[in-house]
């Protein structure tokens, strides 16, 4: 049967096999080639240009290369010790959302490193304006996520009672390009996305009267159409964003601290006791919001951990290695002298001669006879 290979994208990814679009248009279910998946432990995620080899009369095709990515938006995998897991690449925009009625301000300093980490543009998005209590309450909210994302960082408001806040986030994903929705279950991604294209493409759950937030309903990763736009990806609600090599993320989210320990005394001060430490000072002259502080600090800590436990890894991976290869040349030499009865004869002839040499045992005045 003659094999076909070609180039795609892979534009969805859910619980069953990657869906993979051809630069032709027609779209293939893959699985993965036992070397990617055993040999490098290579998976193609979202966003991912692969080649795949198929064969007309087959129901699957097989993706057996993943070619170079441009971007990778990655965590620590919270079910290994120091393992990355990447969610999506080859993108241009993430946007970070939360809810205009409840920002969490400590996840969403998390989620602007994991975003600038990337190296592309950053956005926030604070979604359900339209359920706040009043306009007023929606513009203290976005002064709080401004002060903290910097004025770098585009921060929109979006209702669906405002068709301009809509257009204003459709502006973010022009033709050509791609972006990433972050943000937790229930914050309104699903819904941003029919927005978006203006229609239900995405299922929405149920909404709290409460306090406004809804089901996990996005179980996959797929790449949405923009009419007259580019694709936006709406991740499944993160539960977990355990960082990974984040510092130069770190250093952008928060540049104001990093610009202030360029000043202390210490190159390598923690900002802990040290004399002259000038970020302290900053916090207790007012100049630096404690809780910042304390979120920068946290960060910095849980990335040297990561750090430490993934050469901790290595090393242990080494060691296993070492190990092995040692353990397999005692067997090579223990199968060499007794693996078999003639092994085990040579074994005992050759214990004999030592002995005859060193002058003990009933032969050695033969040996000493002869020279030997």
């Amino acid at each position: 049967m003659e094999e076909t290979v070609a180039t795609g994208c892979v534009v969805k990814l859910d619980r069953g096999f990657p869906l993979v679009r051809l630069e032709d248009g027609r779209e293939l279910r893959c699985k993965h080639a036992t070397s990617l998946v055993k040999g490098e432990r290579v998976r193609a995620v979202i966003g991912d240009r692969v080649r795949v080899s198929f064969a007309e009369r087959n129901d699957k095709a097989l993706i057996v290369e993943v070619l170079p990515r441009t971007r990778e938006l990655v965590r620590k995998d919270p079910t290994e010790r120091a393992v990355p897991q990447v969610l999506a690449a080859n993108f241009d925009r993430v946007v970070v959302t939360q809810p205009s009625t409840e920002v969490n301000m400590r996840r969403l300093e998390r989620e602007l490193v994991l975003a600038h980490e990337t190296g592309a543009a950053v956005s926030v998005v604070l979604t359900k304006a339209d359920l706040a209590e009043s306009e007023d309450e929606v513009v203290r909210v976005r002064e709080r996520v401004l002060a903290l994302v910097g004025a770098d960082v585009e921060t929109l408001v979006v209702s669906e009672a405002m068709p301009e806040s809509v257009e204003a986030v459709r502006a973010l994903v022009p033709e050509g390009t791609t972006a990433v929705l972050i943000g937790r279950s229930g914050v309104g991604k699903s819904s941003l996305v029919n927005l978006l294209v203006g229609r239900d493409v995405q299922e929405t759950g149920t909404v709290r009267e409460t306090d406004g937030a809804g089901r996990h309903t996005t179980v996959s990763r797929e790449m949405v159409a923009i009419p007259h736009g580019g694709y936006v990806v709406d991740m499944p609600g993160v539960r977990g964003l355990g960082l990974w090599d984040a510092d130069a993320g770190i250093g952008v989210a928060f540049a104001d601290v990093e610009e202030l320990a360029e000043q202390c005394r210490f190159r390598d001060c923690k900002h802990e006791n040290e004399p002259g430490c000038a970020v302290r000072a900053a916090v207790e002259r007012g100049d630096l919001a404690r809780e910042r502080f304390e979120s920068y600090v946290s960060l910095k800590r849980e990335t040297e951990v990561v750090r430490e436990r993934r050469e901790q890894a290595r090393w242990m991976q080494r060691e296993q290695a070492q190990g092995g290869s040692r353990g397999s040349h005692r067997s090579g030499s223990a199968a060499g002298t007794g693996g078999s009865a003639g092994g085990r004869k040579t074994s005992a002839a050759s214990s004999k001669m030592r002995r005859n040499k060193s002058g003990r045992g009933g032969g050695g005045s033969s040996w000493r006879k002869y020279g030997q």
